[in-house]
């Protein structure tokens, strides 16, 4: 339970796991601390999970969503939020049918998915090949009804341009409709 609040939180932790890439990965734990990497990925999927949520709704609750990656094969901060939300929305229903909250905070639908250039070519949902060859990276975060709540494009050692920037948009708006129905689906 959140103290004096007026408000609720929704926050994420996110953690690679050792067997999760090619070579075996650390566990931050052992380190001692998180990398820059995990703080900014843990901040970009609470912001977006909370984008869809009506906070006062979950007045005096935090709830905190566990995304660890079991395999690292690009697109690891979308499948995140993508999973997180799913995880989220298992999480409210629980909530409401336990009469901790009255009624579902959740205003609509969110997900992400990665876009990049690769070989002057626009992919959507790069794997770890596609992703450490493209010359321009993209994340796109998505609600259903309202729009974008996140747009993360950067060139590698290229630039791009507002015609390249239209096309990645509309290509991630036209696969986001079948990840909400899947979404939609792993709720119901």
């Amino acid at each position: 339970m959140v103290e004096e609040k007026k408000t609720g939180w929704i926050t994420a932790e996110y953690g690679m796991l050792p067997g999760s890439t090619n070579s075996r990965n650390k566990r931050e734990s052992k380190v001692g601390k998180q990398s820059g990497r995990t703080v900014e990925i843990q901040r970009l999927i609470g912001r977006s999970l909370r984008s869809v949520v009506d906070l006062e709704k979950l007045t005096g609750y935090q709830i905190i969503i566990d995304c660890d990656v079991l395999q690292a094969d690009g697109g690891t901060r979308t499948a995140s939020i993508t999973g997180g939300y799913v995880a989220l929305c298992l999480a409210i229903k629980k909530f409401v049918q336990k009469g901790l909250i009255k009624k579902n905070p959740i205003k609509d639908f969110v997900a992400a998915i990665s876009c990049g250039i690769v070989n002057e070519k626009i992919l959507i949902d790069l794997d770890y090949d596609e992703d450490s060859a493209a010359q321009v990276d993209a994340n796109f975060v998505l609600s259903k009804k309202s729009g974008f709540s996140e747009i993360q494009i950067s060139g590698e050692e290229n630039t791009f341009n507002l015609n390249s920037v239209t096309e990645m948009i509309a290509k991630t708006e036209r696969s986001m409709k079948n990840i909400f129905k899947i979404q939609k689906d792993a709720i119901k």
